[in-house]
């Protein structure tokens, strides 16, 4: 017996992976006495799913395609596809078997993989900025590196930003974020011209980067983000974008493919792997290489299950249209949820965004936390708020399963309104 190996430990008495405890079935009381809010991810919060819900599914044992199967034995079709990291489908057979191939002679060493080479010249030719790339592990973590990479470069503080970049104290204006620490950030209204040009007006020569998330909720204008690239030459500042929900998903290199604008760094995460955990900090060659006079690290940035997962999305992305079905399955997705709408004459809610990534809009939370537990009640689990999001794995039964699901719902909604 190792040093490391608990003296009592008895592996034959262990619980089968993926068993469900029935002696303790409440899953969300006992998350909520070992994890701060349920969950470690927030957006998998009870709150942040479904608005204040009690009985609303909350953990899951085994997912497959854009199926789920609960804590409580039901079957979900998932329209979150984990917030947005998974494009293909979970468990996909491709990906699982590269990803035992590879772990299966070490995830990590004291050395770098030869994988990390191959999948970095393999990622630097599908991305348009990037002729540099550095791995880490977490979107946070990527969009982090891109401003510290970019202060590096232009020995500036000032940071101009508009969306949601992460937790870390940088972008953040929460609670345990030291003040000082936020002077150096400036949040922007999403496609507002004036409102870009007077943040930039006012850093003055202190504007080290503008770090944009170019799509929130719906496509920006070409005027708003010409302008961001106008602006950051005219000032020497860096322009970034925030491609972890983007990249892999409106097309292969991201929104700056997509809409032929490209930036001088961006972050990659989320579908770039299909769920399985690595991000990316990649630009020009000459901004990356003040990554080297920082210090950027992750001890594993590089492992090989992770890199492998790239490393396979990356070669099926080269093969076939990808972005090409998601755009698609998601115009069915939304018009599916749209007819179901239409059906039930609820009104005050809205169907929203573009079609690889949508969501529902709601005039009223309560109504749409009725509308999710409805929802999930009836075998579909939709996300509150932005954003829902195809897969490749959401076929035509699945799209039938998701009509039918909410359509339930909003008669429900409707039944509801009737009897008060």
């Amino acid at each position: 017996m190792s040093e490391e190996e608990p003296q009592d430990a008895e592996p034959d008495d262990q619980e089968p992976p993926g068993e469900i405890d029935e002696a303790q079935p409440d899953w969300a009381a006992r998350a909520r006495r070992v994890i701060p809010g349920g969950a470690s991810t927030g957006s998998k919060r009870v709150d942040a799913l479904y608005g204040t819900a009690d009985g609303a599914p909350t953990h899951f044992v085994k997912a497959a395609g854009c199926h789920l199967i609960t804590t409580e034995g039901e079957t979900l079709v998932d329209c979150t596809m984990a917030l947005g990291s998974v494009a293909l489908g979970y468990a996909e057979p491709r990906l699982t078997r590269a990803v035992i191939e590879a772990t299966a002679s070490g995830s990590v060493s004291g050395l770098s993989p030869a994988l990390e080479v191959e999948v970095a010249e393999r990622f630097c030719g599908m991305i348009p900025c990037s002729e540099r790339v550095q791995f880490l592990k977490t979107g946070a973590e990527a969009v982090s590196a891109a401003v510290r990479i970019a202060r590096t470069y232009t020995g500036r503080d000032l940071v101009i930003g508009c969306g949601y970049f992460g937790w870390h104290d940088w972008c953040s204006d929460t609670p345990g974020v030291p003040q000082g620490t936020k002077q150096h950030f400036r949040a922007i209204p999403f496609d507002d011209v004036p409102a870009l040009e007077r943040a930039v007006s006012d850093a003055g020569s202190a504007l080290a980067a503008i770090v944009l998330e170019p799509v929130i909720e719906r496509l920006p204008s070409k005027a708003w983000i010409e302008r961001a690239r106008a602006l950051c030459n005219d000032t020497g500042a860096v322009l970034v974008f925030d491609e972890i929900k983007t990249g892999f998903r409106l097309a292969a290199g991201g929104y700056q493919q997509y809409a032929d604008i490209t930036p001088d760094l961006a972050a990659f995460g989320k579908a770039m792997a299909n769920g399985f955990p690595i991000a990316a900090v990649c630009g020009n060659a000459a901004l990356m290489e003040a990554a080297d006079k920082t210090w950027i690290s992750s001890t594993l940035a590089s492992d090989a299950g992770a890199l492998a997962a790239a490393g396979a999305v990356l070669a099926w992305y080269e093969e076939a249209d990808i972005c090409a079905t998601l755009w698609s399955t998601g115009l069915e997705m939304r018009t599916a949820v749209r007819d179901a709408l239409s059906a039930s004459g609820v009104s005050g809610v809205a169907v929203e965004g573009i079609d690889p990534m949508w969501f529902l809009r709601f005039d009223d939370a309560a109504v749409e936390t009725e509308f999710l537990l409805a929802a999930a009640r009836n075998g579909v689990l939709f996300k509150r708020g932005a954003y829902n999001f195809a897969a490749v794995a959401h076929d035509d039964d699945a799209i039938r399963e998701i009509e039918s699901g909410a359509s339930a719902a909003f008669v429900a909604l409707r039944e509801r309104e009737e009897s008060d």
